[in-house]
């Protein structure tokens, strides 16, 4: 699951949306450059002019010009885990999953140009093809363990208040972009996440965790597809909550 948000994405500070307002303005010019020109044809320099800031305020948000064609919204994968997390107790897995992917999808017909062109701009160039499947490969890993976190937390009262909110980092306190110590970690990903060491055994999500992950992507990537094919039809909302009404009653065969 690769989520890609824009400028007003629910969630967070003034400070935060500022920031999370630049690096869409910088992924929306590059996305909108390399479906004009070719991603070949794009630089840094041209992305920067596009979105109104400096080169050096690029290299803020993106490490290379390529990551900026394939991690649209880095953040937007620890959004929803924190969301997912932070979910009352009493919801199943699935639902507060549910509710924690539409939270970040809410502008997704606002949207649904650009993701268009994002996925224009990652077909005819397979290098990137690549580089964004890495990425949800990596955002999916990263919903598993909290995922499988959250389980624990069920089993075990005493990580109760981790798992369901008490613990959080405070993403004001420690800005995304601010960290001398996230330099190397792979897109999208955050050290307040990682299993602490010498836990990794505890924390290596199982087969429910992993299929839930997996099965969560693969709902966000087909109610895009379906709706982005008759969206004078259809709402975004109400295909994506049909999709997850799916999911929970089993996949049952449709009526004939």
């Amino acid at each position: 699951m690769h989520i890609m948000t824009g400028k007003d994405a629910a969630g967070g500070g003034l400070r935060e949306r500022k920031k999370r307002a630049t690096r869409a303005a910088l992924a929306e010019a590059a996305v909108r450059l390399a479906a004009e020109h070719g991603a070949d044809q794009v630089t840094v320099e041209a992305i920067s002019a596009a979105a109104g800031v400096s080169v050096r305020t690029f290299f803020n948000y993106f490490d290379s010009r390529d990551d900026a064609f394939v991690v649209v919204d880095a953040d937007a994968s620890e959004r929803v885990r924190r969301a997912f997390l932070a979910a009352p107790p009493e919801l199943p897995p699935l639902e507060a999953l549910r509710e924690a992917l539409a939270a970040e999808l809410r502008e997704a017909e606002r949207q649904h140009e650009l993701w268009s062109l994002h996925a224009r701009v990652l077909r005819s160039d397979p290098h990137l093809l690549v580089r964004n499947l890495g990425a949800q490969m990596a955002d999916e890993s990263g919903l598993a363990e909290a995922i499988a976190r959250r389980i624990r937390a069920g089993d075990d009262p005493d990580d109760d208040a981790v798992a369901f909110g008490g613990g959080a980092a405070d993403p004001e306190a420690v800005p995304h972009g601010d960290q001398p110590d996230t330099a190397g970690a792979r897109p999208g990903s955050h050290p307040e996440t990682a299993p602490p060491e010498g836990d990794a055994d505890r924390a290596a999500p199982g087969l429910y965790p992993r299929l839930l992950a997996a099965v969560a992507g693969t709902a966000v990537r087909v109610s895009v597809q379906h709706w982005g094919e008759r969206p004078d039809e259809l709402s975004f909302a109400d295909v994506f909550r049909e999709v997850f009404d799916l999911l929970a009653a089993g996949l049952p065969a449709p009526a004939r």
